[in-house]
């Protein structure tokens, strides 16, 4: 069994949101922490999503808003290798986000590169921290499939996102296609002359 790793959001997931029921009902899930959930580094909690990586092995991505831009850095680097698959569900823009929070993040630019591990990106029609169009974009530039799932707004406990059972099933199909993915590669050098 494959290692889930959850990346929160700016504030961290509350008591109640989905991605901590995500951690008492999914074997093998675990957190990865940073220092400051109100201000988060993007250079320590990356190293610290690398550490988690090399120690798990391998493991699927769980990421919420800001937590989906932290698993969108691992494009270039080494620890992508690691990554099995990636459940990318609600990111942030971040320009809209240093509106509504400034002074809480420091992460640069958007990242654009596309993701070498499968990725389904879940967002919605109504989120104040990232448009529709905007929504579509980066999942199209993190070679990622999209998922609009409608008026949703931000899938937290704001918008009625505790346990949240479609998100389980969400992982699954991209479980199934990580698996399709890497049978494929596996068998390809078979085929070759």
């Amino acid at each position: 069994m494959s290692d889930v790793l959850i990346l929160p959001g700016l504030f961290g997931s509350a008591e109640g949101h989905w991605q901590q029921h995500w951690l008492q009902d999914q074997p093998g899930s675990r957190c990865v922490m940073q220092d400051d959930w109100d201000r988060p580094n993007l250079d320590s909690w990356l190293l610290q999503l690398e550490i988690t990586l090399e120690e798990a092995g391998e493991a699927y991505l769980v990421a919420h808003s800001l937590g989906c831009l932290l698993a969108a850095r691992l494009a270039g680097r080494s620890a992508a290798r690691r990554v099995k698959g990636a459940l990318l569900v609600a990111p942030c823009d971040l320009a809209v986000t240093e509106i509504l929070h400034p002074g809480h993040i420091s992460f640069g630019e958007m990242p654009t590169a596309p993701l070498p591990f499968p990725s389904v990106v879940v967002g919605s029609m109504n989120d104040a921290y990232m448009a529709v169009d905007r929504l579509t974009l980066f999942g199209r530039l993190w070679n990622a499939e999209t998922r609009n799932i409608g008026l949703a707004g931000h899938i937290n406990i704001a918008s009625g996102f505790g346990r949240w059972r479609n998100g389980y099933r969400l992982l699954e199909g991209l479980k199934t296609q990580a698996r399709v993915r890497r049978n494929i590669a596996s068998a390809s050098p078979a085929f070759a002359m």
